[in-house]
């Protein structure tokens, strides 16, 4: 017969600090592709490859999580890091954020 050993683990809540929750521009962000019913996949696609340097297997799944669920993070950094990549993105029209 086999004996079962239950170990217990204690896990330690990561707290927030109290007070000024604004974030800092060198804080992590996310640029968050959201759907348009104006631009094709391959539009998409095409941008995700040549702007955010996504593999093609990576800017289409991005396309279509965006497409079925609304949005998708494409890219993180800081706020100065993603900049770049929003303002070539909201050239070519797709609608972007830095969150």
């Amino acid at each position: 017969m086999f004996g079962l050993i239950i170990i217990g683990f204690m896990l330690k809540e990561k707290k927030q600090p109290i007070g000024n929750n604004d974030l800092k521009e060198e804080e992590h962000r996310k640029l968050v592709l959201y759907n348009d019913e104006v631009n094709t996949f391959d539009f998409v696609i095409d941008s995700l490859i040549e702007v955010c340097e996504h593999d093609p297997m990576q800017a289409e799944n991005c396309a279509m999580i965006a497409h079925y669920k609304g949005k998708c993070s494409v890219k993180s950094g800081t706020f100065n890091e993603l900049k770049p990549y929003h303002l070539e993105l909201s050239n070519r029209e797709l609608t972007v954020e830095i969150q």
